[in-house]
């Protein structure tokens, strides 16, 4: 049996060097074709998925106290794909088990709260699949790197973070998070294409080169994130990002393999199933 990508993909435990992940790297893809044979793949991948995320919705139906739900992190530098991947690995599900929350700065009322408040009222219900298209870690990414709070502050959200997310899991969440990584050079030649296309500049802000000119303080912020909050409850999963379609699939595939962990078979019926089926006949 070939290696699952959720073992490729983990982020390994110890030190953390984000130079040593490749982000052209295509571990796991299962054809040496590459990019030519990635539809076909992520057809087969939907099959499956959706299938997975079915039973999921029903074991939220069923038992809506205790159905298990899953947690999807997107973390990544600009232009590193986390909308991309939302459209074509999250894309696979049926939208209506699926919940997608992106975190941009925080409005006033939610700078009046505990910096959690606003990301616990978007946990996702029994049956479903939350997704965050960025998520608490801008609380240790953004307000480290451009000074928005005191050092001893944001130093202390790392370990609440983590009890956070062990609270989660202890209540059934599967918390799957992705740290999308592209390279300085790729970024720079999205953001060029986004300038080139008409139809891109909507994706283009004059900001995103400021953000670019802190890259390695943002290369620094990620490296703790990654070495401080990766836990046997919340791993990290390091995707290579430079390749969009390698990215795309290996989220869905990573998506595929925790969803079939859950080991959910169909919920029973709560009525009598030959009762039904002779009232129904009687209206045939």
């Amino acid at each position: 049996m070939a290696d699952q990508i959720s073992d490729l993909l983990r982020l390994p435990d110890g030190p953390v060097n984000l130079a040593g992940h490749d982000p052209r790297a295509t571990p796991g893809f299962p054809s040496k074709k590459g990019k030519q044979e990635q539809p076909a793949l992520m057809a087969e991948l939907a099959t499956e998925l959706g299938g997975l995320q079915e039973r999921l919705f029903a074991a939220g139906r069923a038992q809506p106290r205790t159905a298990p739900s899953v947690l999807v992190i997107l973390q990544g530098m600009d232009t590193s794909g986390k909308g991309g991947v939302i459209r074509h690995a999250a894309g696979l599900m049926d939208p209506q088990g699926v919940a997608i929350k992106g975190f941009k700065a925080p409005t006033k009322e939610e700078l009046s709260h505990d910096f959690l408040w606003r990301i616990r009222r978007e946990v996702p219900g029994p049956g479903m699949v939350g997704i965050f298209d960025r998520s608490q870690y801008e609380d240790v990414l953004v307000v480290r790197v451009d000074r928005l709070v005191p050092k001893r502050e944001w130093e202390t959200r790392f370990e609440r973070i983590n009890d956070f997310e062990a609270e989660l899991a202890e209540s059934g969440t599967k918390i799957i998070k992705c740290f999308l990584n592209v390279s300085y050079t790729e970024q720079g030649e999205r953001l060029m294409e986004r300038l080139d296309r008409p139809d891109k500049h909507w994706k283009y802000n004059p900001g995103d080169l400021q953000v670019r000119a802190k890259w390695d303080r943002y290369q620094l912020a990620y490296t703790d994130v990654l070495r401080r909050c990766h836990t046997e409850v919340a791993p990290w999963y390091v995707i290579p990002s430079d390749r969009k379609w390698y990215r795309n699939w290996a989220v869905a595939q990573l998506l595929t393999e925790q969803l079939r962990s859950l080991n959910l078979g169909w919920p029973p019926a709560d009525f009598d199933v030959a009762e039904q089926r002779r009232a129904l006949l009687q209206t045939i």
